[in-house]
């Protein structure tokens, strides 16, 4: 049997401006409601997938590594590891998780791999049995990363990976000799380099997180992407391909950063053509017999 749940992580609140890119405020201002500083509320939510008694966690969310001053500066709201939290109501803890994968490495993703801040004490790795899985590519941007995006990586975080000996990197097109043929793959360049997006079936349906490439409801819509896309004219056309074989496949995607929805099947429409969510869902615990 494999059951997936969706658990919260920290929460933001970023600049609704920088979220949608290039769409103005009075189109995406119907979507989101902005703070006194037009921040708008986000999740950083994370998918656990338990089967064959194992407990593979997708994503980790922002943590609580950051210091007050860079806390701050980013919006996180909580001072505490919330996904911890969340995962000891179901009763597990970080120590249960047999497999961590990571769509990128940018610190709202990853972040909660790190123990929570303390004066004068260095970040520790989490999570001390996992394996951690994310793409080859990926990896090598996050090691050399560009000027436009440097400070979204934790170079700490790097180093105690590459360290822990538990490092699987995936080539494009490949699968994980970790996870084994029952999980598949997509890769994407739109939002950084090497996005890799996990895939995995359910009786009703595959179910894909796309991470930052479809970040919530509202980038649904194709021409919607956000300020930090480093490529969005080739991010609309991946986000395409991928909406076209959920309609096809009747397949769910799991939003990490949309605050009121976590988990939709996509339709898209006879006459518009404009891609949509339908049968829509906070967080929620899915088994299968």
């Amino acid at each position: 049997m494999r059951t997936f749940t969706t658990l919260e992580g920290n929460s933001q609140r970023l600049d609704g401006g920088a979220m949608f890119g290039n769409a103005p405020k009075a189109l995406w201002s119907r979507w989101v409601e902005t703070d006194e500083h037009n921040r708008i509320a986000l999740s950083c939510r994370a998918l656990l997938v338990q089967e064959n008694d194992r407990n593979i966690l997708i994503e980790t969310g922002i943590g609580a590594f950051f210091s007050p001053q860079m806390k701050e500066r980013y919006g996180v709201v909580e001072d505490h590891h919330v996904l911890l939290d969340n995962l000891a109501e179901i009763g597990l803890s970080h120590a249960d998780i047999d497999v961590v994968v990571l769509t990128h490495l940018h610190f709202d993703h990853a972040g909660g791999l790190l123990s929570p801040w303390q004066a004068d004490q260095p970040p520790q790795l989490l999570f001390p049995k996992a394996t951690f899985i994310t793409g080859q590519r990926h990896w090598a941007r996050a090691r050399r990363p560009h000027p436009r995006d440097r400070a979204s990586f934790i170079p700490e975080l790097l180093g105690l990976l590459e360290a822990s000996g538990r490092l699987e990197l995936i080539q494009d097109g490949d699968g994980s000799a970790t996870l084994g043929p029952d999980w598949r793959f997509r890769f994407s360049d739109g939002h950084t380099p090497g996005l890799m997006l996990p895939e995995f079936d359910m009786p009703d349906g595959p179910v894909v997180f796309p991470g930052d490439l479809i970040p919530g409801a509202p980038w649904v819509h194709l021409p919607i992407t956000m300020g930090y896309d480093r490529f969005p004219e080739i991010l609309i056309g991946e986000k395409e391909a991928l909406l076209n074989d959920m309609v096809a496949t009747n397949g769910r995607l799991v939003f990490t950063h949309d605050a009121q929805m976590a988990v939709a099947h996509i339709e898209r429409d006879g006459e518009s053509g404009r891609f949509r969510v339908r049968d829509t869902s906070g967080n929620l615990q899915y088994a299968s017999n």
